[in-house]
């Protein structure tokens, strides 16, 4: 649901490229190329950006007020 702070396997900080990944990739840029100029060079971060879904907004509307 959230990007997490640090890689889950290897501990690499990750979360702060999330927005600049996303907004890239909203433009029709290639993945691959953007995890690459990230940095992101291990699979296991690149699995975290890859099977992101980003579903704050369908929680959202299920909120206990």
């Amino acid at each position: 649901m959230i990007i997490p702070v640090r890689c889950f396997s290897c501990g690499k900080p990750i979360g702060h490229l999330w927005e600049d990944f996303k907004k890239r990739a909203a433009e029709g840029e290639n993945p691959k190329k953007l995890l690459d100029e990230l940095g992101l060079e291990r699979y296991c971060c690149r699995s975290m950006f890859l099977g992101q879904e980003d579903f704050i907004e369908l929680v959202g509307r299920f909120k206990k007020s």
